[in-house]
């Protein structure tokens, strides 16, 4: 286990690395109660099963019950189109807008254009429960309408969905899997950002740098670096600022809102004759993210990049996810809200949760209805929570599951890695680290040599190459190579535990542990340093850990940033 920042790729979190965030998944595709991303009412889906039950419940209050698949909800009808899909369907019936009309009777039916209208095909009637089996009913009308079906008597009307419908806008909602939370899917990554969180945004101020320079004069930078024909766009605008009634030679300073809104956002579907061709005028930032987005030329990416800056995507507001897999929730929280708590914070709150499962308080149910919600929820906590425990156990409580792994520290990525080797509960393994105490404070080497203690006790062998005081103390057996560096070097010097090591004449790292030798420290306290009133000052510094923080750095000095690992030094 190296002690480096392993992975640049923004998609790698503490989530995903420690596989907490793959258990989250599974709990929330089972257990989660889905809500409807538009209007925030509860969905629920029914079972064939219980939908059979509600039918035989309606047909027992008597009268006649009709079983309707739907076709059209609140759509226009192509009655082309529509008798197309009623001559497949192999039914006799339809009913359109509540009223039944025989298949021979379609191509005669006036279909208004622009008017809504519901269709159902009518699948059976069910005269009397006794003697009629609803099942296949029930089972054709699923299939046909893709998990819609309607029960409709003379009294009531239901709508039952397999997959989740909505009671107040009657939006279908996708079925739950693992994948509906993964941002690395396309199933349920943000369409907009594609599961980063972030997108890259034009930045006006940096289309228009100087806004002392008249649009002919060429106020807009992008045209003056990176289109080839720049005569044509200047054309184009010069037909914009005609038929707007604005001038090209007025310092884009002096221009209206309005004007300058034109020019970085277009002016919409307006045709303008050029060269005897019809164009449109997108707009200076629109192009750009449309070059952006196809050209295959680095280069040009770049150039445009230059115009561009890094914000938090405005479709999922980070969370990385789609609106439906964002509108699932576990005790009013989606799985965004859980990923973003600290890991101390997120062991609690399942913690409390599966207490609550197990005392009966928390009522759930699984989709899908194959087992009880309890079944499924143990298991997968008890995972989830001995993995959050083991980050606990190296110190970083304070890291939330959404951070990315290229964001943190090197002492926090090894104690990541070694909490998730920790969690594995493997034995017999042969673990062997590089120095992996290099950046830790002394406070944070205490918890890794606790961690390393602990894979030794699951029955592995761990090899650490070090020479700090601290691990080569808590080490049960020391291999001291030396005796010098480069070419002095390359021999086994010293072998056996920290006494042996002490007492050998021959090792240098004996003679240090043992106090024979020390470290002289060099007295600087004569030599006076010219102090200099220079500076550099970080102001507001908000990265990662830090707090909006202002610190002042004195120049032609020797400086030490120090503080425990992740405190935000670097």
């Amino acid at each position: 286990i190296d002690q480096k920042i392993f992975s640049q790729n923004p998609r790698s979190t503490v989530g995903t690395t420690t596989e907490i965030y793959d258990y989250l998944r599974l709990l929330f595709s089972r257990i989660g109660e889905q809500y409807c991303p538009d209007c925030g009412v509860r969905v629920e889906a029914h079972t064939p099963g219980e939908i059979m039950e509600a039918v035989r419940k309606m047909a027992r209050k008597g009268g006649e019950v009709l079983i309707l698949s739907p076709l059209i909800r609140k759509g226009e009808v192509d009655g082309g189109v529509l008798l197309d899909r009623v001559e497949k369907s192999g039914q006799e019936w339809v009913r359109i807008d509540r009223e039944l009309v025989k298949i021979n009777a379609l191509p005669d039916w006036n279909f208004e254009k622009g008017r809504l209208y519901e269709v159902e095909l009518l699948i059976g009637k069910i005269v009397d429960i006794k003697k009629q089996n609803p099942s296949k009913m029930v089972e054709l009308a699923l299939e046909l309408s893709n998990g819609l079906i309607i029960v409709s008597n003379c009294q009531d009307e239901k709508i039952f969905a397999t997959t989740g419908l909505c009671p107040n806008c009657d939006r279908t909602m996708p079925v739950l899997d693992m994948r509906s939370f993964s941002f690395n899917s396309p199933y349920g990554a943000c369409p907009r950002c594609t599961g980063l969180g972030i997108t890259m945004e034009v930045d006006p101020n940096l289309v228009l740098p100087n806004n002392r320079l008249t649009l002919a004069e060429g106020a807009i930078q992008p045209w003056t670096r990176i289109t080839g024909n720049q005569n044509w766009y200047q054309k184009v605008l010069s037909l914009v600022a005609e038929e707007h009634k604005f001038s090209l030679d007025i310092p884009v300073k002096d221009l209206p809102t309005k004007v300058i809104n034109i020019v970085l956002y277009g002016t919409g579907a307006e045709i303008y004759l050029l060269d005897g061709k019809k164009n449109t005028f997108p707009g200076v930032i629109p192009n750009l993210v449309q070059r952006h987005l196809d050209t295959d030329s680095e280069y040009v990416r770049k150039e445009i990049e230059q115009y561009m800056h890094e914000a938090v995507c405005p479709a999922c507001g980070g969370l990385r996810l789609r609106k439906e897999s964002l509108a699932v929730k576990i005790i009013d929280k989606n799985i965004a809200e859980v990923s973003k708590m600290s890991i101390e914070e997120s062991r609690i709150f399942f913690q409390d949760f599966a207490r609550s499962v197990k005392m009966g308080h928390q009522k759930i149910s699984a989709q899908g209805g194959s087992a009880s919600g309890g079944k499924i929820v143990e298991p997968i906590l008890r995972e989830a929570l001995k993995r959050m425990e083991s980050l606990e156990k190296v110190g970083l409580s304070y890291l939330s599951l959404d951070r990315s792994l290229n964001t943190l520290s090197g002492g926090e990525v090894t104690r990541v890695r070694l909490a998730t080797q920790l969690s594995t509960g493997l034995l017999g393994v042969v673990y062997i680290l590089d120095e992996p105490s290099v950046g830790l404070h002394p406070k944070d080497n205490k918890k890794l040599i606790d961690t390393l203690h602990d894979l030794r006790d699951l029955g592995n062998t761990v090899v650490v190459v070090e020479h700090d005081e601290a691990m080569m103390e808590a080490a049960d057996w020391i291999i001291d190579v030396g005796p010098g560096a480069g070419m002095k070097g390359g021999e086994i010097v010293a072998v056996g535990n920290l006494a042996q090591i002490k007492k050998s004449k021959d090792s240098l790292t004996g003679g240090y542990l043992s106090g024979r030798l020390q470290v002289d420290c060099l007295d600087c306290g004569d030599e006076k340093r010219k102090e200099s009133d220079k500076k550099i000052t970080i102001v507001g510094a908000k990265g990662n850990n830090l707090q909006n923080i202002t610190v002042e750095i004195p120049l032609g000095r020797l400086v030490c940033v120090t503080g425990v690992s992740g405190s935000g030094k670097s």
